[in-house]
């Protein structure tokens, strides 16, 4: 089954300006918006009119007040039809496929998961054809974004993923063809920091910064308000960043390395080969707080690892705030105590306290990431990347 995608005509960059202001920070009067984009009256009025006329941006009343009209000019603030098109994304796991629809302000209205049985792109990409009929008819579909862990070419091409065991997989093209909406591929970090940046924890602030625990560690860096690109990113983040260099080695990981010491294999590797039995993280985190040595140690361990990685992020990068996510982050809970005495150690004694915001992620906020960059890319044509 394929379907075609609601979209509308591409955007100047002036118009793409206003767009953005309106979508992340609206409702807006014409005098702000001005203000906040340093525009004239004038110059407002010629970029929001086709803006208007295509059913982007809408009038709407006055918040406490019936809509008036001053110097021949509505004054009705502008803002966006939030449920006027939804966006599909799909967060890809070794195991599992979650899936998301979210609204043009990224308000998730649906969800949908399916097992992973395979990793032949064909068939992960008839999965995805299966999961998008399901939900075609309830919303009016504008595109499709997918996350995914690795390496991501022109936002299209799955050029290295070791969790799928893919390499140079046009995910973009099989996607689409099996769909009929357009798709944009991105790292599942890259597009959760993006999502963060419009409409969560990083919304407003000019410098920003987004650490990842899990299966992995992902890291990305905002400076200006957009996000940085940068070589490694992809690449295995952290497989290198050695905070203990007599700390564990594990099977992913240089000896105590952050993945070594922080990551949810590296952790339950590090209990199994101690005490022989297999436990997950949550329980491993359950012995921790219940004060089991083994796991204590371990939980300890990891907990002074992600402490001087923040500390370390502070001091070099200097954000304004640090966000804390994935689905690892229960380690906050059992050992926060053991973090936030770490970043002090690794900190000036005059600095400033460190603004540590955690979320614990599921794998349909990663899902929500990618349908955020379904946002930028196929209704307000970012390229950027």
């Amino acid at each position: 089954m394929t379907t075609h995608a609601v979209s509308w005509p591409p955007l100047s960059p002036g118009e793409r300006s206003v767009a953005i202001e309106v979508l992340v920070h609206g409702p807006l009067s014409r005098t702000e918006l001005a203000r906040r984009l340093d525009l004239s009256p004038g110059s407002l009025t010629r970029l929001t009119k086709p803006l208007i006329e295509s059913g982007l941006l809408v009038e709407v009343p006055e918040a406490g007040a019936a809509a008036q009209v001053r110097q021949g000019r509505p004054s009705q603030p502008l803002d966006v039809v939030a449920e006027s098109r939804a966006f599909l994304g799909f967060k890809i796991t070794s195991d599992r496929v979650y899936g998301v629809v979210t609204t043009l302000r990224s308000e998730v209205v649906a969800r949908l998961d399916r097992p992973l049985s395979t990793h032949e792109p064909a068939e992960v990409a008839d999965l995805l054809r299966e999961m998008t009929a399901r939900l075609t008819p309830r919303f009016p579909l504008a595109g499709i974004g997918i996350g995914v862990g690795g390496h991501v070419r022109d936002r299209a091409v799955v050029g290295d993923s070791p969790f799928l065991g893919w390499r140079d997989v046009p995910l973009a093209a099989l996607v689409e063809e099996r769909t009929g909406l357009p798709v944009v591929v991105e790292n599942d970090v890259a597009a959760l920091v993006e999502a963060e940046i419009w409409f969560g924890a990083g919304r407003g602030l000019d410098r920003f910064a987004v650490l990842t625990i899990g299966a992995g560690i992902g890291y990305g860096l905002v400076l200006g308000g957009r996000r940085v690109p940068y070589a490694e990113q992809d690449r295995g983040f952290g497989h290198h960043w050695i905070i203990n260099p007599h700390g564990p080695l594990t099977p992913d990981g240089e000896r105590g390395s952050a993945v070594s010491l922080l990551t949810i294999p590296s952790i339950r590797y590090q209990i199994r080969a101690a005490t022989g039995r297999d436990a997950t993280y949550e329980e491993i985190l359950a012995g921790a707080a219940d004060g089991e040595p083994m796991a204590a140690r371990v939980i300890g361990e990891a907990a002074r690892a992600l402490g001087t990685l923040v500390a370390q992020i502070a001091n070099f990068a200097m954000p304004q705030r640090i966000l804390l996510a994935g689905e690892g982050v229960g380690l906050m809970e059992v050992a926060g105590v053991v973090v936030e005495e770490t970043v002090r150690a690794h900190r000036h004694p005059l600095a400033e306290p460190v603004d540590l915001a955690t979320k614990v992620s599921d794998f349909h906020d990663w899902a929500r990431g990618a349908a955020v960059l379904a946002i930028q890319v196929l209704v307000l044509g970012s390229a950027e990347g």
